[in-house]
């Protein structure tokens, strides 16, 4: 399967992304190097689709599993390295469900099975070498 992304030079740093009929806006996030702030900087997007991949992967394996949670959210942190080309060393996403009685086991298996067999990013980010890693937190 083939992917196309189309981007469109606005002015300055302003690029227009279109995906899948969406667009995105990116620039640059600072005055110092031309940007405007209108939009993300290219980067941090790739830790947005690390953590939308793997939570839309989540989410939908627990409803499979028929195991309800309140609420859930994914926090992504990464380490960038201090030297040209400037790029994602590590990365450690943070996981966080809600609810009461939660099925730990099951959430456990979940997230396993999101990071380690279905997400396409994070197996391409570990074929980038890159540092990966996570946590689960439980709050009721």
């Amino acid at each position: 399967m083939k992917r196309k992304i189309e981007l469109n030079w606005g002015k300055k740093m302003v690029f227009d992304a279109q995906s899948n009929g969406h667009k995105i806006i990116l620039d640059g996030h600072s005055r110092e190097v031309g940007g405007e702030d209108i939009g993300p900087p290219p980067k941090p997007l790739m830790l947005v689709a690390l953590g939308g991949c793997n939570g839309q992967f989540i989410v939908s394996l627990l409803k499979k599993m028929r195991v309800e949670v309140d609420d859930f959210k994914i926090m992504v942190e990464a380490e960038e390295t201090e030297e040209h080309p400037k790029h994602y060393s590590k990365i450690h996403q943070t996981y966080v469900f809600k609810g009461k009685d939660l099925n730990q086991k099951m959430i456990e298996k979940a997230v396993d099975l999101s990071e380690n067999r279905y997400c396409g990013v994070t197996y391409t980010y570990r074929q980038a070498s890159i540092d990966m890693s996570s946590e689960i937190q439980y709050k009721d």
